[in-house]
């Protein structure tokens, strides 16, 4: 992982957000990601959906686990905190983090592998549990950082460099998401920033568990003919379910409502996505319809992207277990500390 930073050099006439930051304010240090990875074009989505939020950066927490992913977050806002976790353990991380002060907005960038494989229990108890946080898979199909070994979203047929085709079932995040309640799910390809970015914006406004699947190719193990992962395969393949724009909460763009084929829905920020069908017959607050034109498609050996399902009724964590509003982080000692007398009521229990 780099720790070298970029040049601090600024062209004076680069547009300013509202915090009147440019979009240099929210890089982080030096790629050390291969030449092309699809990764690092994530970044620069990233980098673009939070500095036209206009999100504070020490009001961002970036957490990961272990990958060529899991080395994203150095790359992007450098001003904001940051805990790079044990393989596959960024979601209960993340959870105690939020448990804490929920205040901060979290958003945690994983691998397949560190996902689907090691970290599924996890990945799974993040979804049940609506954690409030924008969760990004930079899927690639492979362990880039060992030599590109199969992962557990490898389809079947897909050729390695070397070796056998893969035989075994895919572990499809999206499908597994849908299943278990998520309330944002959305897939995308790293090389289409202009779908990206408004799905990274949406998702980071959104109150529950987001989760963004994003296609991006491995360079270097997982990019040649016969790899359903690589950048021509994903091209020839890719199927746009649902458009989206995002919409901040601003009273002169109301008008931009009514253009076209345009589906407002309101965000509890106040703030707006406004979806564009692609597909007629797809229904993205239908989780029973989703699911099926998902696998309907993914047997025809397409990649839906877009944004494919949304819940915007479910509460999230804090509000399934009653929390009050003050983050745990904020409230003084005297406040968290039971007593005595509670105390010695707890330890009869274990005795």
């Amino acid at each position: 992982m780099s720790y070298i930073g970029k040049p601090k050099v600024t062209h004076p006439g680069l547009p300013r957000n509202k915090l009147g930051l440019t979009s240099r304010d929210y890089e982080g240090t030096v790629s050390t990601l291969c030449a092309g990875c699809g990764h690092d074009s994530i970044t620069a989505a990233i980098i673009q959906a939070v500095f036209e939020l206009g999100i504070e950066p020490h009001m961002l927490a970036k957490m990961s686990g272990i990958g060529c992913s899991s080395k994203t977050p150095a790359y992007f806002v450098s001003q904001s905190h940051g805990f790079n976790s044990v393989h596959g353990r960024m979601p209960s991380v993340t959870t105690g983090a939020n448990a804490a002060n929920r205040n901060l907005m979290y958003i945690g960038v994983s691998g397949d592998g560190d996902s689907l494989s090691i970290g599924v229990g996890q990945f799974v108890h993040a979804i049940r549990r609506n954690l409030n946080m924008c969760y990004v898979i930079e899927n690639n199909g492979v362990y880039g950082l060992t030599k590109g070994q199969f992962s557990a979203s490898a389809d079947i047929g897909s050729k390695p460099k070397k070796g056998e085709p893969n035989k075994q079932e895919p572990i499809d995040p999206v499908s597994t998401a849908l299943s278990l309640g998520a309330t944002y799910i959305a897939r995308s390809f790293s090389g289409d920033k202009e779908q990206l970015v408004p799905l990274i914006k949406g998702a980071l406004m959104h109150r529950g568990f987001a989760l963004l699947d994003i296609v991006s190719p491995c360079v270097t193990f997982n990019d040649h003919e016969g790899s359903t992962k690589s950048y021509a395969h994903t091209r020839q393949f890719y199927h746009h379910v649902v458009d989206m724009d995002y919409v901040p909460p601003a009273e002169e763009i109301k008008a931009a409502y009514n253009e076209g084929e345009a589906m407002p829905i309101q965000l509890h920020d106040g703030s707006t996505i406004v979806l564009r069908k692609v597909a007629d017959d797809y229904d993205l607050t239908n989780r029973a319809h989703a699911f099926k034109y998902l696998r309907d498609h993914f047997e025809k050996g397409e990649i839906c992207t877009g944004l494919l399902y949304l819940d915007e009724s479910r509460a999230e964590m804090h509000e399934l277990m009653g929390n009050i509003d003050t983050p745990l982080s904020e409230l003084p000692l005297d406040s968290l500390h039971p007593g005595s007398q509670e105390l010695k009521k707890l330890q009869s229990r274990y005795r």
